[in-house]
């Protein structure tokens, strides 16, 4: 794996200067890891696919031995704690969602703002998930899966604009 800083001053993705990124973590290109995120590879490898926005505040972490994947193209909200196995392609994480040890959440997937997903869950491709504990409410809409891929493209332009430094610190 390439050295973390050598590879944020190449640009193939960003971290803030505010995140914490310790361990066993691979960070593919055009991802973006925001202000106070945390990103655990400390007992298990971690794993991002490419252009994957992992939004403020949120935690990353996982038991010992299970390493936590993540398909390309996912956009973790704000505040999220993403505790589990896997995170598929194309899914958004809502503001607030807790997933729990050894969850499978699959591809095209929408985990509503504060939901909380249990331990050992599997949810099924193109699923939305409501409530706590989280119940599937719905199947995901064309129109649901734009709206995702319009945030993550939005996310990558302005981690470049914050890497160029368009947004230099106020201090």
């Amino acid at each position: 794996m390439t050295d973390l800083a050598q590879m944020k001053r190449h640009g193939d993705f960003w971290v803030s200067k505010l995140a914490v990124v310790v361990g066993d973590v691979q960070i593919a290109p055009e991802c973006s890891i925001w202000h106070f995120v945390v990103l655990r590879g400390d007992v298990a490898p971690i794993r991002l696919g490419p252009r994957t926005v992992i939004q403020d505040g949120s935690i990353l972490h996982c038991q010992v031995d299970q390493p936590l994947e993540i398909e390309g193209d996912v956009v973790i909200g704000h505040k999220a704690v993403v505790h589990c196995r896997r995170i598929g392609r194309g899914t958004l994480i809502g503001i607030g969602a807790i997933v729990l040890d050894g969850a499978r959440i699959g591809r095209n997937c929408i985990i509503a703002a504060g939901s909380l997903i249990p331990p050992d869950a599997n949810i099924p491709d193109g699923k939305v998930v409501m409530g706590i504990p989280g119940e599937i409410v719905r199947d995901v809409t064309a129109e649901d899966i734009h709206n995702i891929e319009h945030a993550a493209s939005k996310y990558i332009e302005l981690a470049r604009q914050h890497a160029e430094g368009v947004f230099p610190r106020p201090f």
